[in-house]
């Protein structure tokens, strides 16, 4: 499944790019979120609860952070395991600053979904992945873990 989306936050990129460096914050606002261990530099272990229609499962996701181009670009990486379902994700981010002390964020993601969570069907999959686009960008606020992750990309 891939999708992607651009967002102008209220907010100055140094201030965006330093919320995303704090893998904390970002966890912390995913739907699901249950922990967050550091397993290396740029490299977390992630448990985070899916739920698609009827199924529900728990992951274990080993995530890294392969590419950063500071301020303005950054990759995410992620497979991971939970009975009988397996996932891969790939995100990528790009900021631009524009005027006013806002910033502008085009991101694309790629998630591959297997198992029992697949088996649901792609109609399901693909309709949390339409609805998680349609929420504006929630940057007028403090960075105070609101804004949520998804597939790795903060918004």
């Amino acid at each position: 499944m891939e999708f992607s989306g651009t967002q102008t936050m209220a907010a100055p990129i140094e201030t965006v790019w330093a919320f995303l460096l704090d893998v904390n914050k970002v966890a912390a606002c995913a739907p699901g979120f249950h922990s967050l261990e550091v397993v290396g530099e740029e490299e977390w272990k992630a448990v985070v609860a899916v739920g698609i229609g009827p199924v529900k499962a728990k992951f274990t996701l080993d995530v890294t952070r392969p590419e950063m181009q500071e301020p303005e670009r950054m990759v995410v990486k992620g497979r991971g395991k939970a009975p009988g379902s397996a996932v891969e994700l790939a995100g990528e981010m790009q900021l631009t600053a524009l005027e006013q002390g806002q910033t502008r964020m085009d991101w694309k993601a790629t998630v591959t979904v297997s198992g029992t969570i697949a088996s649901v069907g792609a109609r399901l999959l693909q309709n949390v992945a339409d609805k998680g686009k349609e929420a504006p960008p929630s940057f007028d606020q403090p960075f105070d873990g609101s804004i949520l992750l998804r597939t790795g990309m903060c918004r």
